[in-house]
């Protein structure tokens, strides 16, 4: 890299307040007859996947979109061929009685972004590609003057391009993603959220030079970790520079089914819990009106914490909202210190003992009683009364495997069993003899006493509990408050539901446990539901949201894109081949991307890519190399799979 070149993105403290939720001041900005941001509502938009130059086919499916609840919709627009079907779409439109605005997705054709300008109500740039040149696999190095140069070159391309916005009362946003950043900023900043944050505000600065300031801002990417730290460096150097535009967010490349949506629900969730957000669009490997209902029940899900009671929390000094390091905690069997995050499955309120096949807790809680179909070799939670009895028992009944296990409460090889004290045993606490002591407690019952307690008992677990309608804000109090004891005690992050659709505790739970966890939060989670969602699949969304805030792997992580109008092949059945021929190789990133323009980048944190290169064309990558270019797509899959084997990352499923 080349050092003094650039400015430095200085890291200073966010201005936010951790435990009580009020949504970030912006500026307002019009989009057609949409604002986003000021006092208005975050809107929900989303993007075509058909080819723009299908003119039928486009103006079909956003009349879909429309009655799926969009209110913005973006169409990918390569060049000027592209920016003529999207006047004649959008004139469509407009004859047909609709008014929502429509975007513009431009790549790597500043002229054409000018002329979409004079056509539709806002345009999308990219400024990784959009004046410098594009991103390859080994930046070279720049000296002072050729980064001077393009930041000029910036400068030369964005004024006019701003100008003409500025004519027209044409929108923009600037859509920095982490998979396109441009040679330069790669050359200075690395694959880094300061590089994404260096790229962006080189466009504001120009754009406020030359008045215009109708701007959206993005910062996307696959990781969740790296995209809620770009997007709150963004916000503090706008604020050191005066700035206060309105922000979208997104997940990108978050996949589809269970999995996207946990993905999606912990990373725009996790911005939306900050108060940041304007706008919103779930990237889902489906149809994109499967997109908008996720969307939305996000949006309501966070804002119904509006007008909460106020928590009295105390930040710590210490914690960093940039950073990517996670709370230390002490050791406690398997819970904490250098462990993985463990899950509890609550099974207090269910007969059903039964086990998912892939994702089987690390702890099941029964509540009063082990019933007899408790699975073997489980670590059992039970409440203190109970385990008492077992205690005095000095054995556990016999099983209906016909085998009395004669087991000691927390030893032996079969089953362990650990109580759970409500917070006002402590004294009992303290004389157990358990070798992990669980303690039930919500942030109101912390005290100094208790916190006394907490780092003088070995072997104590807290299961941290909220009904707070901020349940988010209240347990980060709690661990801010730990932090500022310096107490170490793991804590499991507790939540209950009352669902009935899946699909609603997938988004719920990925916001509530997502933030904690990206915040550096919790040794494990556990989640509790009173409605008809199968105990097992449960299961299933706890792996899922841990592996979503990257700090626990447990299944072949998916980084696949929603499929637009640059993808020249069945995104979605690709997918779907992919799956059912990799899914067991639970220690793989796989990069399912529909074209080049974000596709390498994205994927550099893949294992293993694949990228359409052109109309039935696939190039195959191992992490950022190009390793097989323009193959068939019949057989790519095949080909993928060789690839793995080559490389020595291949396992033959059980």
């Amino acid at each position: 890299m080349s050092p003094g070149i650039g400015p430095i993105v200085i890291i200073e403290e966010i201005k936010m307040d951790y435990f009580n939720y009020t949504r970030r001041s912006t500026v307002k900005v019009r989009v057609g007859n949409l604002f986003m941001g000021g006092e208005h509502p975050v809107v929900v938009q989303t993007m075509t996947n058909t080819n723009t130059l299908d003119v039928e086919g486009s103006v079909a499916q956003c009349e879909r979109l429309i009655a799926a609840g969009a209110q913005l919709i973006r169409l990918t627009t390569q060049g000027t061929r592209e920016v003529e079907s999207l006047r004649e779409i959008h004139r469509r439109l407009r004859e047909k009685g609709y008014t929502i605005p429509i975007s513009a997705d431009i790549h790597f054709n500043p002229r054409a972004a000018e002329l979409a300008a004079t056509v539709v109500e806002k345009v999308r740039i990219n400024p990784g590609n959009f004046a410098d040149r594009q991103r390859t696999s080994s930046p070279g190095e720049y000296s002072d003057e050729e980064y001077a140069l393009g930041v000029e070159r910036v400068s030369a391309k964005a004024v006019p391009f701003f100008k003409i916005c500025k004519e027209h009362g044409t929108a923009v946003r600037i859509g920095v993603n982490h998979g396109s950043l441009s040679d330069r900023i790669m050359a200075h900043y690395g694959d880094t959220p300061e590089g994404m944050v260096e790229s962006c505000m080189e466009y504001l600065r120009v754009a406020v030079e030359v008045g215009f300031t109708d701007i959206v801002i993005s910062m996307k990417t696959s990781n969740t970790l790296l995209m809620t730290k770009a997007v709150r460096l963004l916000v503090a150097a706008m604020d050191r520079e005066g700035m206060y535009f309105p922000l979208h967010l997104g997940v990108t490349e978050a996949g589809d089914g269970e999995e996207g949506r946990v993905k999606s629900a912990v990373g725009i969730g996790a911005l939306l819990s900050d108060g940041l957000g304007d706008t919103i669009r779930v990237s889902l490997s489906e149809e994109p009106e499967a997109e908008l209902p996720v969307a939305r029940k996000l949006i309501d899900y966070v804002s119904s914490r509006v007008g909460h009671i106020i928590i009295d929390g105390k930040a710590c000094s210490r914690y960093s909202p940039y950073s990517t390091d996670r709370r230390e905690t002490d050791t406690v069997l398997n819970i904490g210190g250098g462990h993985l995050p463990v899950v509890i499955s609550d099974r207090s309120q269910v007969a059903d003992m039964s086990l998912h096949s892939r994702f089987i807790p690390d702890y099941i809680y029964v509540g009063r009683r082990m019933p007899d179909n408790f699975p073997r070799g489980m670590k059992l939670i039970v409440d203190y009364q109970g385990w008492l009895e077992y205690a005095g028992k000095g054995s556990f009944p016999e099983r209906e495997d016909g085998i009395d296990s004669q087991l000691q409460p927390g030893q032996g090889e079969s089953i362990d069993v650990f109580p759970l004290f409500p917070v006002e045993s402590l004294e009992e606490v303290d004389s157990c003899k358990a070798l992990v002591k669980f303690l039930r407690i919500s942030f109101p019952e912390l005290s100094d006493e208790l916190l006394t307690f907490l780092k003088m008992t070995p072997g104590v677990v807290v299961i941290l509990t909220t009904d707070h309608m901020n349940g988010v804000g209240e347990q980060r109090a709690f661990f801010h408050a730990l932090m500022n004891a310096d107490c170490h005690v793991p804590v499991i992050i507790h939540r209950g539901y009352a669902e009935e659709v899946a699909e609603d505790i997938q988004i719920k739970g990925g916001v509530d446990f997502g933030t904690l966890l990206l915040d550096g939060f919790g040794d494990g989670i556990m989640m509790s539901n009173q409605g008809q969602v199968r105990i097992t699949d449960l299961d299933s969304y706890a792996f899922a949201i841990l592996q979503a805030a990257r700090v626990r792997m447990s299944r072949t992580e998916y980084i696949s894109c929603p499929g637009c109008g640059r993808t020249l092949f069945d995104l979605q059945a690709t997918l779907a081949r992919v799956k059912q021929q990799l899914s067991h190789l639970t220690h793989l990133k796989i990069g399912g991307m529909g074209c080049i323009v974000n596709g390498p980048g994205e994927m550099a944190d893949a294992d293993y890519g694949y990228v359409g290169e052109g109309r039935g064309k696939i190039s195959l990558y191992r992490k950022k190399e190009l390793v097989k270019k323009n193959i068939p797509q019949e057989g790519a899959v095949e080909e993928l799979i060789q690839l793995i084997k080559e490389q020595g990352d291949w396992v033959e499923p059980e």
